[in-house]
């Protein structure tokens, strides 16, 4: 799903948010039920790639847990009312790549179980994906994908471990400039390049329990600022 440049996006006074966080937001740009919605549907489109196999679940942390979470569940709920049955295991990594609202140079990543286990098998990078018979796919859950450095670098620590195959999915995708932008195999709203809070997206740790997607306004980014 692609939201144009010119989308203005949803009033605040439509939905329901909580109220530590008035004045500080622009306009919803995602609601939460049009995120629940679309997760699902990734997760049918996934179940269809899947096939009869295994599923490794790497979540990327902390913006990516409610994603992550909402999408294994769908993904379990899909399995337990179809003849197939997935087994999946989740590991989670944490990265820390953001000051405030800029990006920082140097990513600080941290967490995830020892990765040389997956040395040759087929692996599901979920951020948040994919067959051969009884292999593992290795799922790589993200929230966001802006620029893609932080993609690469995290690919780039698995790849190391020569998975036979990775693949990649994330909630959000920013159109930058940039042309040489990491696209992520699967991924639910393509969005203009601007700095968004809520479902677990943060601005300094704040607006994490905000469930729907908002564009934070310059009095936001001024209150929050470390």
């Amino acid at each position: 799903i692609q939201i144009s440049d010119n989308w203005p996006g949803y009033s605040l006074d439509l939905f329901t948010y909580p109220q530590h966080y008035y004045g500080d937001l622009e306009y919803v740009l995602i609601p939460h039920g049009i995120i629940v919605d679309r997760t699902e549907r990734l997760a049918k489109d996934i179940m269809q790639d899947i096939g009869d196999n295994d599923i490794v679940v790497l979540c990327v942390l902390k913006g990516g847990y409610k994603f992550c979470a909402d999408l294994v569940e769908h993904i379990k709920n899909l399995s337990r009312n179809s003849e197939r049955f997935i087994s999946m295991k989740v590991d989670f990594v944490r990265v820390k790549s953001y000051h405030n609202d800029q990006s920082m140079q140097d990513m600080q990543i941290m967490g995830g179980d020892d990765l040389s286990k997956l040395t040759g098998k087929v692996d599901f990078l979920f951020w948040a994906l994919l067959c051969f018979l009884l292999t593992i796919f290795f799922i790589f859950c993200k929230d966001i994908v802006g620029t893609g450095r932080t993609m690469k670098v995290l690919l780039n620590n698995i790849e190391k471990y020569k998975p036979k195959m990775i693949k990649v999915a994330s909630l959000l995708v920013k159109r930058t400039s940039r042309p040489d932008g990491y696209r992520p195999d699967y991924y639910g709203f393509e969005i203009p390049d601007l700095f968004v809070v809520g479902y677990a997206l943060d601005y300094n740790e704040h607006f994490r329990d905000l469930n729907h997607i908002c564009v934070i306004n310059d009095h936001g980014k001024a209150k929050y600022r470390v």
